[in-house]
């Protein structure tokens, strides 16, 4: 029995009992098992590399199976694995608090762990409401923009705007209202909408992605007009609750997109890039203000949120090696270089007849190309297929061809992805 199942390929084994993310099993019935990474490379079992343009969902900045990181997590293995974070402390967790807030924007004070971005933003989305709750105000209403995405639990569902993504469950929302991303040209518009709102409902919170909107297909918004927006809700004693998983440690040009914006958050959400693609973790940073708002004699004012592995002491010592190399000169200067490129490569993509918009900031490049199509329709299907043939992984999604890679990407390898990019656009007719 043993000898028949190492007979059979992992894709075949895959098939027994996996249940894969965002896949319908009956469209697409194989999966292709990845045996080894390291760098801006992944290998097939058969042996065949792929360049991995989106650093594996935009965790593996460094670079798969970055030596420094594994070296620091396995002393700390040996050390500490894991500890009950409740009424337990340890060294990883103190030291990357301290190295934390020494990079985040400075009114960030307090540092609440979980497993995920989707519990990151839960996390907030809780400290939110209970905060004007242990103050006397009745505020239940959530903010958020449309298409935004951040996440599948419940309440990371409720201010997500992609139903693909949450159609079956979206009688169950928190009540939620939506606003357009500021373009440049419509801040006054949204500012309007937002008076109206608050003058109707008791907002307690506005959950964003600053910048970037990463499901939606990297969707690029105007700085000047989040700040606008931002400083309106402040005045008004909405939360602004910041969801960085994506776009947190370096992918903006800056450590975290909200350095961009003047006006800062109250409260900030971080995972993926965190821990460096190493290990699962979640954060969600607040204000010395919001923390205070849980201080009683009161038990049930306390923040009653847990997580089995809270501040795991490896995933801590992963974040703290990453933080390391993210403020390390060779990283800043790589961060310089893709953008770099990516602006050369813009200009030629720019005015081509097939491209419909281009985009890039930080280490994101984005293009819509001049055709509709479904999210994951047969096009985006064609798309992945080619590139993947070509080795290089991209995800497309409908339209939009993007990529966010590892820091550590050589020259090569951009050119290799953006010269995949060139063939799809000549190879596919619309």
């Amino acid at each position: 029995m043993l000898g028949h199942t190492i007979s059979k390929s992992f894709a075949e084994r895959d098939q027994k009992h996996l249940w894969h993310p965002l896949t319908q099993h009956k469209l697409h019935a194989t999966t292709l098992p990845i045996v080894k990474a390291k760098g801006a490379i992944l290998h097939d079992e058969h042996g065949k590399e792929y360049i991995d343009g989106i650093a594996s969902w935009y965790t593996a900045m460094y670079g798969h199976c970055n030596e420094h990181i594994i070296e620091r997590v396995g002393r700390q293995m040996q050390q500490l694995d894991q500890v009950v974070f409740s009424g337990f402390t340890h060294p990883p967790a103190i030291e990357l608090s301290e190295a934390l807030v020494n990079i985040l924007p400075d009114n960030q004070q307090k540092l609440f762990f979980s497993d995920n971005g989707s519990t990151a933003v839960e996390v907030g989305i809780k400290m939110a409401l209970q905060y004007h709750f242990n103050k006397g105000h009745k505020k239940n209403v959530l903010l958020a923009f449309e298409d935004g995405f951040h996440g599948d639990t419940f309440g990371a569902m409720s201010v997500s705007g992609l139903s693909v993504y949450n159609g079956p469950f979206e009688n169950f929302f928190l009540e939620v209202e939506r606003i357009p991303v500021p373009n440049g040209t419509n801040t006054g518009e949204i500012q309007k909408t937002l008076e109206n709102l608050l003058r109707e409902k008791e907002a307690a919170a506005f959950v964003y992605e600053p910048l970037v909107q990463g499901a939606a297909a990297m969707k690029m918004h105007d700085a000047k007009g989040l700040d606008t927006i931002l400083a309106l809700l402040k005045k008004h004693e909405v939360l602004l609750v910041a969801d960085e998983v994506m776009t947190g440690f370096g992918k903006t040009g800056t450590h975290f997109a909200s350095d961009q914006v003047e006006t800062k958050p109250d409260i900030i959400c971080l995972s993926k890039a965190l821990t460096a693609g190493l290990v699962p973790m979640g954060l969600t940073t607040c204000t010395e203000e919001v923390y205070g708002a849980f201080l009683s004699d009161d038990i049930a004012k306390g923040f009653f949120h847990g997580h089995t592995y809270s501040a795991n002491p490896l995933a801590c010592t992963a974040a703290l090696a990453g933080i390391e190399l993210l403020q390390s000169e060779e990283i800043q200067k790589n961060i310089a270089n893709i953008m770099q490129w990516h602006q050369k490569f813009a200009d030629e993509m720019r005015p081509h007849p097939k491209v419909k918009n281009v985009r890039h900031l930080g280490v994101i490049f984005a293009l819509d190309l001049n055709v509709e199509t479904q999210r994951y329709g047969n096009l985006r299907n064609k798309l992945f297929k080619h590139f993947m043939k070509e080795g290089v992984f991209l995800r497309p999604l409908g339209n939009t061809i993007y990529i966010l890679p590892p820091y550590i990407i050589s020259r090569e390898q951009m050119e290799k992805i953006y010269a995949s990019i060139r063939s799809a656009i000549a190879l596919f007719q619309f």
